[in-house]
């Protein structure tokens, strides 16, 4: 059996992190990963969705500007755009095992399972671990439906060869939003099914609502309040069985995809074997990030499922289970700050409270929203999708929540959160001379 004093169940954002942390400390350091090494947020999510998106945003720019300076038509070339973000993920798996090498940490191909407190065995390998990091990240929660196997997951619709003519999306979250607007400015015709009353719950329902108007534009349908009952496979394709409030419909589909959500990624590793305890998919941790019935285990980012599945956040778990490993339980996750883009077109995002949880709390603040479409910024990108919702507390000035859409919404958040995790007040971001004219000039009068 081969001894570690660390080994890691995962080989995404958080796992590298950990494995180079501990190893410059002097560690014994094993990665263990039954995919490509890279994790989602490199070969999966975050990074080659954002390559298939500059193509969509380049041609809906193109859109924007035509009869205003712009002539000729633009399109996607799926294979094309396709090709291009390969350029990025291929060479990952090969990049991230190559670094590992040079440190001389171990890297194993195949599922971990536990087969006692600090021991695994991978394939026929067995390893022992003074503590496990589990990294392991997410996959798609079960819906459990009829049908459900003819689901394509995130990964599936990210390496299409070729763009199907009709797409369905299952579900009303980041991956529906965002991928909607891919396909829909490649040329097909998609449909996202919400069982709830709207999508991208997650940020303000005002500026969903703003955003709406783009889903529109483009041709996405969007059908809320809609439950998928079954998927059924045909000769040409899928059928899509749905019961809604005003009856049952069935919607025809090429490809149905999954963006129901995502859960951490615990059912192959046995934690039962290893005393780990769980509860509804979940790992039951300690305010450290250890587990609360081994203290060999630890977790980070969306297997730890304590702060927002984000990559940041897996960074930042990493970085504060390493300073627990290498000087004893003194560290803590800090979540305050944290900004969330869903990077539709254009892009809607926030951070802090929302105006609901911010009332929930009997905060007292002021509040600016406007749907500001008359503005500069969205006047020169010829985008009429542009607005926001800021909130500040009445007491200390300091912002409470920053909630964009628009032009650079993306990038104009950051200072928010800037702001939310450093205590920065209202007055020190209004006082603040921002270059003009850009997203962020535009900060001072939303406060």
């Amino acid at each position: 059996m081969k001894t570690y004093d660390l080994v890691i169940i995962g080989s995404g954002t958080a796992a590298m992190v950990a494995a180079m942390r501990t190893r410059a400390a002097g560690w014994q350091v094993a990665v263990i990963d039954f995919r490509p090494f890279g994790g989602t947020c490199a070969l999966r999510g975050c990074d080659p969705k954002k390559m298939l998106i500059r193509g969509a945003v380049t041609v809906d720019e193109a859109h924007r500007m035509r009869e205003k300076g712009v002539e000729g038509a633009l399109h996607i070339n799926w294979p094309g755009l396709m090709a291009f973000k390969r350029t990025f993920t291929d060479p990952v798996p090969e990049k991230q095992e190559r670094r590992y090498a040079e440190k001389e940490i171990d890297t194993y191909h195949g599922q971990a399972r536990f087969t006692g407190r600090n021991t695994l065995v991978v394939n026929d390998t067995h390893i022992e671990g003074r503590h496990i990091l589990i990294a392991a990240g997410a996959q798609p929660i079960r819906l459990g439906i009829p049908g459900e196997g003819y689901l394509a997951d995130n990964e599936d619709f990210l390496r299409l060869e070729q763009l199907p003519r009709r797409i369905v999306l299952v579900g009303g979250g980041y991956i529906a939003a965002e991928f909607s607007h891919i396909a829909a400015r490649a040329g097909a015709e998609v449909t996202i099914l919400q069982r709830g009353a709207r999508i991208l719950k997650q940020f303000d329902p005002e500026l969903v609502g703003w955003l709406m108007e783009k889903f529109l534009e483009i041709g996405v349908d969007v059908r809320t309040g809609t439950t998928v009952d079954a998927i059924e496979k045909t000769g040409t394709g899928f059928l899509v069985h749905t019961s809604a409030e005003n009856g049952a419909r069935t919607f025809e589909a090429d490809l149905v995809v999954h963006a129901s959500g995502r859960a951490p990624a615990l059912e192959a590793l046995d934690l039962d074997a290893a005393g780990i305890a769980h509860e509804k998919g979940q790992l039951k941790l300690n305010e450290y990030l250890q587990s609360v019935s081994n203290e060999a285990i630890y977790a980070a980012g969306d297997a730890a499922q304590m702060g927002p599945p984000l990559t940041p956040v897996s960074s930042h778990d990493a970085k504060v289970v390493v300073a627990n490993l290498l000087e004893g339980n003194r560290h803590k996750p800090d979540y305050r700050g944290v900004p969330s883009v869903a990077f539709t077109i254009p892009p809607i995002a926030a951070v802090g409270l929302s105006e609901d949880q911010a009332r929930r709390q009997g905060l007292k603040f002021r509040m600016q929203s406007q749907k500001a479409s008359d503005w500069f910024t969205a006047r020169q990108a010829a985008e009429k999708i542009y607005g926001f919702k800021v909130l500040v507390d009445d007491a200390t000035d300091r912002v409470l929540g920053g909630h964009l859409v628009g032009p650079h919404a993306d990038e104009v958040i950051n200072l928010f959160a800037l702001a939310i995790r450093h205590n920065l007040t209202a007055e020190d971001l209004k006082t603040t001379m921002f270059a003009y004219p850009t997203g962020a000039s535009d900060i001072g009068y939303m406060l």
